[in-house]
């Protein structure tokens, strides 16, 4: 079994795979936490209250389970706790989203007005007229050292993890795959594609690659305020269908971002630095929500998101080649599931079909 590309995903998948006994290779076109993709940075939110669609809850609480057994069994402290703050509009999509996802897994929660946000959150200065739904399970994963868990814990179940090596192509060969990388040529019963932004270039699939930029600040005034355990995670909508975030100081300052609203791009020639007009997009809904928070700039990151058409994620064979498995794209809501997602491939790799999965990719938005 191959597994091409090692960021989360491909890492997770090649753990799993291993962990079953299965005889497995990843490769990666580049070294491991590389900042060309979407793997890599501090911090990813795992959440309950999932706005997106209920149906995603009890799959983030398998990764939720999968992630604390790979603390348990690395040493490695990957998750801290801090709670979400979902806020916006009473009745608008979003928190009617949040709702839907609380009320169908009867997660807990807490229901708050602007006066009462700003009194439990010194940080944070909801518009007026927002309401907000806390959910105190919601926590930080820290992705890259995630990632190099899932990389240590698959090569300790017997992985063979090669980077700098990327794949060329595939052909059939007999009952099974003939594998192209740019070391070598090799035989194998199944390929797997956790390629991330590169996934188009391999699968005739409608994808888009999309630019995301984030950034980290000094907070102007009461930096307390923005500790963990005063400020939780933020994440609102600043505007009709448009979804800001924040995470409190881990050490690094406040980080802020846009959800989505970036541009579509190619991985290769995408532009890595940040321009005054990146920054100026994220400063301006976080001077409205947090206006302490919006201190000199600490640093800032590039990555991407792999979209499908209906942000749903694609984890499925090939239409046109059963014996390759596609994990992602994941439409940048995916890193949080990651283990669980790795069970659903390793699955569909031993034969097992996903008949009325939301996320193959024989769905009406794929074509």
């Amino acid at each position: 079994m191959v597994v091409a590309g090692l960021g989360v995903m491909g890492a997770a998948v090649a753990r799993e795979l291993a962990r079953r006994g299965v005889e497995v290779l990843g490769i990666d076109a580049r070294e491991p936490l590389h900042a060309m993709g979407s793997s890599h940075g501090l911090s990813r939110i795992i959440r309950e209250a999932y706005y997106e669609d209920p149906l995603y809850v009890p799959l983030v609480h398998r990764a939720w389970d999968l992630w604390t057994a790979l603390e348990a069994e690395t040493g490695q402290a990957l998750l801290q706790q801090l709670g979400c703050l979902n806020l916006g509009e009473p009745d608008a999509a979003f928190l009617s989203g949040v709702r839907r996802s609380v009320r169908e897994h009867r997660l807990a929660h807490a229901e708050l007005d602007a006066k009462e946000i700003a009194a439990r959150f010194p940080a944070i200065s909801p518009e007026v007229g927002f309401a907000g739904v806390f959910e105190p399970r919601a926590s930080v994963l820290f992705a890259e050292r995630c990632v190099s868990a899932l990389h240590a814990n698959a090569r300790a179940h017997g992985a063979s993890l090669r980077f700098g090596e990327a794949l060329q192509g595939w052909r059939a060969d007999g009952g099974g795959l003939r594998i192209a990388t740019t070391r070598t040529t090799l035989g194998a019963g199944r390929l797997v594609l956790a390629l991330g932004a590169w996934l188009p270039r391999f699968a005739r699939l409608p994808l888009s690659v999309e630019r995301q930029c984030s950034f980290w600040f000094r907070p102007l005034r009461h930096p307390e305020a923005f500790a963990p355990g005063r400020m939780p995670i933020a994440l609102w909508e600043h505007a009709p269908g448009r979804l800001a975030y924040a995470l409190p100081d881990l050490g690094d300052g406040v980080k802020a971002s846009l959800h989505h609203q970036g541009s579509p791009c190619d991985p290769d020639s995408v532009a890595r630095e940040l321009s005054a007009d990146d920054e100026a997009r994220v400063r301006e809904p976080l001077r409205r929500c947090m206006p302490d928070a919006a201190g000199p700039r600490l640093d800032g990151r590039v990555c991407l998101y792999t979209n499908t058409p209906d942000s749903a994620f694609l984890i499925d064979a090939l239409p046109a080649d059963p014996l390759v498995t596609v994990v992602s794209a994941c439409s940048g809501h995916g890193f949080k599931f990651a283990p669980a997602i790795g069970e659903i491939a390793a699955d569909l790799c031993a034969g097992r079909t996903l008949d009325g999965s939301p996320f193959r990719a024989a769905r009406p938005a794929l074509g």
